[in-house]
């Protein structure tokens, strides 16, 4: 089977009811972005910062995966998908995606403060100051929050440079480190990018465009890689 390799950012999962990460303005769901996704934020008011993410978790709880989450999932009767994302929630697993990668952490899951190391899956449960690991140490979101490193950019890289074809949906390809895998992408391997919006693609690489949602989109794309099978 070809690898298939897809980076997805934001744009899949605003079809599900998600805002957009850093809407017009630099808010995310009506909080300034950098009180609640930068570790500068977690020093400065930790509270609120659990509070954005346990109103996140809620929100995530009842939100569903949408047709395009559905149709990445689909594509592993195809091929052997792997699927990058940008995205803290976990919708690309409940739509049946096997191997998902998440580079800027997991909503679902809280880790300590003081040791990086442990990690616990809590679903959609809140958290709160005063509840913490079994060392001793406040739990905080698992997330890469600005100001932090991206540790698993390693990993995509490495997923990147062996894609037999790669696709890119619901991200502008202007947020780094993510954006930078393109230049991981093999030079003979195509690229093709979803999104509803311009984006400005490398000019040193050929990008096939599909203008449209990540539901339609991804469907148009998979009738594009079936004649590359």
């Amino acid at each position: 089977m070809k690898k298939l390799v897809v980076l997805t950012g934001s744009g899949i999962s605003a079809e599900s009811g998600l805002k957009t990460f850093r809407d017009a303005g630099g808010l995310w769901e009506n909080y300034d972005v950098m009180k609640v996704a930068s570790i500068e934020g977690w020093y400065e008011d930790p509270e609120l910062m659990l509070r954005f993410y346990n109103e996140r978790r809620a929100q995530l709880k009842d939100a569903k995966p949408n047709p395009g989450h559905i149709g990445l999932a689909g594509l592993e009767e195809y091929f052997e998908v792997q699927i990058i994302t940008q995205n803290v929630d976990n919708l690309h697993e409940r739509a049946g995606s096997k191997n998902v990668l998440h580079l800027h952490g997991e909503l679902t899951k809280i880790r300590s403060t003081g040791d990086e190391t442990l990690i616990y899956e809590i679903g959609y449960k809140p958290v709160s100051i005063g509840d913490k690991c079994e060392k001793g140490y406040q739990l905080r979101p698992h997330i890469v929050w600005f100001g932090e490193a991206v540790p698993a950019i390693v990993q995509a890289a490495n997923i990147t440079s062996h894609a037999d074809i790669f696709a890119v949906i619901g991200t502008s390809l202007a947020v780094y480190p993510a954006a930078g895998l393109i230049d991981y992408v093999p030079s003979e391997t195509p690229i093709f990018l979803i999104d509803p919006n311009e984006v400005n693609s490398p000019l040193y690489r050929k990008v096939v465009f599909i203008k449209e949602k990540a539901g339609k989109g991804v469907e148009i794309l998979k009738n594009k890689i079936l004649n590359l099978k």
